[in-house]
């Protein structure tokens, strides 16, 4: 058994060390093999498995979720036991699910199973209310775009296959070596295994010279005020926020700027929904506009809604008890320009136990009102069906107001191109985990969405890092982490769809129907057997 709990050991530091933005990606194509020898092991080896494969199992994916996930601790301690644990127990249940079918089906099958119910997993994880998905596998990549310029046929679930495809591949020839000692059939297995590897990063680097992007360029001012969101934001008027944001705007704006993107809820003092267009911060923002007619600023702003008919409440209401009032709480990007209309979107995916209370009947009697605090702003927050678009005045530019959180999910951004955005405005505010992975990795993984749906982006975070990215994945520039200041870009726009963005998350669905029909037969193909003896 102590040979099984090192292996596990070394399949957690392997997927650990791979990770973005500090690890060498190519270790996660041999992570997995010493879990599946330890998995192979205890399946032969012992008659009663699954409590000692659950507990190595669960070593394994403890340390990689520990390693790359701990800086959510930053935030909040018990968020981060909380979200580290739980998603620790869900990659183990996957993999029991896999030891499971593994002993009732021959080899073959156990191992498609095992890529599957892994896609499965991935693709439940990105859609239920408890979402958690920032170590699906495809994301590892995102340091080395090079690597996954058909990330725009596939997403990152092409990703997640590639990754199983060769640990399964080189842990099968090197087992075999194991049982036989012919050093050909190593050599055959590493052969593979690097043809595996070499041929979609051949691929991809082809595509990658030879991508040239359509000539349709737009100037971009992203801003980054750099407010303490602990100690300062909030104790800084909504006024003052506007003035500092023409300040940093003042260097670098002319009248061939196009768009100006902002944080998100650089506003963080509530605004009344219906309210914004006569506050006084717009009303600052809008002398900006009578001086640059073209200028089109994209801003984040946090708003709220009293409601005094309870017939329009929604589970995503707040009630307050100290005023005996309902409110329904917004994260929101507004569009402002010479126009006197201001297009709202509103965040519509959600922190985990920050802006959303996941499962209230069940969980709300356990917990009450505690919300877990990973980041953002602490509310249960109304979001909205579908993904808006901000169409530019006096521009071709049709902007996708992401939303922080919301650049991981590459199905759901598609959604803000389908409906027309030719660029991608992200608005994020990344402090709350300090200086640590947790910022760099949401604008490392933000590069995935920019091969995805070949869309150029605009990146502004509160205290960095914001940048401009390419349709390539490629950073053209950023400004450090921690620094007040503007930055300006000239990114071009696309309109072209692709085969993702027209499809979305097909390899996950496939899963689906696969990794449960594989599934079922294991189950029922045991029985058979039992009632045949």
């Amino acid at each position: 058994m102590k040979r099984n709990i090192l292996l596990a050991l070394l399949s957690g530091v392997l997927l650990a060390i791979s990770w973005p933005t500090y690890g060498f990606a190519m270790l996660i194509f041999i992570a997995f093999v010493p879990l599946l020898f330890a998995e192979q092991h205890i399946r032969k080896n012992y008659k009663h498995t699954k409590r000692k494969l659950f507990f190595v199992s669960y070593l394994s994916f403890l340390v990689w979720n520990v390693i790359t996930t701990w800086w959510i601790w930053h935030s909040t301690q018990g968020g981060a036991v909380f979200a580290i644990l739980a998603n620790t127990l869900l990659m183990t249940t996957v993999f029991m699910l896999y030891h499971i079918v593994a002993k009732r089906m021959v080899r073959k099958v156990a191992y498609i199973f095992l890529v599957a119910i892994w896609l499965s997993f991935e693709k439940f994880h990105l859609s239920w209310d408890i979402s958690w998905t920032w170590l699906n596998l495809g994301n590892v990549f995102s340091e080395y775009p090079a690597w996954v310029q058909w990330y725009e046929y596939t997403g990152t679930f092409g990703g997640t296959l590639w990754v199983w495809l060769v640990n399964i591949i080189l842990f099968l020839y090197v087992n075999v070596f194991f049982e036989t000692k012919n050093r050909k059939i190593l050599a055959k297995g590493v052969g593979i295994s690097v043809l595996c590897f070499a041929v979609p990063v051949i691929f991809s680097y082809f595509t990658y010279i030879n991508y040239k992007e359509d000539e349709n360029p737009i100037d971009v001012i992203v801003l980054q005020p750099n407010v303490d969101p602990y100690y300062e934001k909030y104790q800084i008027s909504n006024p003052e926020i506007a003035n500092l944001l023409v300040k940093l705007s003042e260097d670098k704006i002319d009248h061939n700027v196009n768009f100006i993107v902002t944080p998100e809820t650089v506003f963080g003092d509530n605004i009344g929904l219906n309210q914004l267009q006569q506050s006084w911060e717009i009303s600052i923002l809008r002398q900006m506009v009578a001086q640059y007619p073209k200028l089109n600023i994209v801003g984040g702003v946090a708003m709220i809604d009293f409601i005094q008919d309870e017939s329009l409440l929604t589970p995503q209401s707040n009630y307050l008890e100290k005023h005996n009032v309902w409110y329904n709480d917004y994260n929101s990007a507004f569009l402002l320009n010479k126009n006197a209309d201001i297009p709202l979107y509103h965040k519509s995916k959600l922190v985990v136990g920050v802006e959303n209370f996941p499962y209230q009947s069940v969980l709300k009697p356990i917990f009450g009102e505690t919300l877990i605090d990973l980041g953002g702003t602490v509310a249960l927050k109304t979001t909205q069906p579908h993904r808006s678009v901000f169409y530019g005045e006096q521009t071709k530019g049709k902007a996708a107001p992401i939303i922080c959180y919301e650049s991981i999910y590459g199905e759901f951004v598609t959604d803000y191109v389908k409906n027309g955005a030719n660029f991608l405005a992200i608005l994020t505010n990344d402090a709350w985990w300090q200086n640590t992975q947790g910022h760099k990795q949401l604008l490392s993984y933000a590069r995935l969405r920019a091969i995805e749906t070949r869309r150029s982006i605009a990146r502004s975070a509160n205290t960095g890092i914001s940048a401009f990215i390419n349709q390539r994945g490629d950073v053209l520039s950023s400004l450090p982490y921690d620094t007040q200041g503007s930055l300006r870009g000239t990114i071009n726009l696309n309109e072209k769809i692709t085969f993702y963005t027209k499809t979305g998350d097909y390899l996950a669905r496939i899963s689906y129907f696969l990794s449960l029909f594989v599934f079922l037969y294991a189950i029922a193909r045991k029985r058979e057997v039992i009632f045949r003896n």
